[in-house]
């Protein structure tokens, strides 16, 4: 007999959680097809095309997606196309529709991105296999955890400077930051490395 406090089927919340994964799964397919067909094309008016249309159907969040994608790219997108500037106009083979097309490229399949992950359950979307999802909770909660140190880094940053601060003292504040969030990350890594060898993952 199934004890009256747990859920039961009758009651709908398996069949629901169900068909919510399978929804998301729905959307990870339809994103999977999105980005391989985006890598098969070279034309930036097409691309420019994509892009616009992925704006016009994300709604009322497109400004803030694209905002967050913009960020996200903006230094190595730069200081890739700065490279390639540097490079080519060296040799003599300056292709400047080819920048427009990466930079075009790369921006849709961030955006395209952020737009999934704002929509969709990444979690249930793995649910189909637990080695994915039991990946993408690791990375989550890496996620968590790096998002919290850099929300501390920040208070902190701002309560020891009562006015505007140099640009010099952001340089240094990001420094170190950026070096307390690799050590972080490179003792996370071996700690989830041993937990995972303990557990039979790795087979040295």
């Amino acid at each position: 007999m199934t004890p009256s406090c747990c859920p039961t089927e009758a009651d709908g919340l398996p069949s629901a959680h169900s068909s919510a994964a399978r929804h998301a799964q729905r959307w990870l397919a339809l994103y999977g097809i999105a980005v391989v067909g985006v890598t098969f094309v070279h034309d930036p008016l097409a691309l420019a095309g994509m892009l616009g249309l992925a704006l016009l159907v994300c709604g009322s969040t497109r400004w803030g997606v694209l905002r967050r994608a913009l960020l996200a790219v903006l230094a190595f997108n730069l200081s890739v196309s700065l490279g390639y500037v540097a490079v080519s106009l060296w040799q003599g083979s300056f292709r400047p529709m080819y920048l427009v097309l990466v930079n075009l490229r790369v921006m849709l399949l961030v955006f395209l991105g952020f737009w999934f992950v704002s929509r969709v359950n990444v979690l249930q979307a793995l649910s189909f296999s637990p080695t994915l999802s039991f990946v993408a909770t690791l990375a989550v909660g890496q996620v968590t955890v790096f998002s919290r140190v850099l929300r501390d880094f920040r208070l902190a940053f701002v309560s020891r400077n009562l006015g505007r601060p140099r640009w010099s003292d952001r340089a240094r504040n990001a420094s170190a930051q950026a070096t307390h969030l690799l050590d972080k990350a490179v003792a996370s890594a071996a700690e989830a490395s041993l937990a995972m060898r303990s557990r039979g993952c790795f087979d040295d």
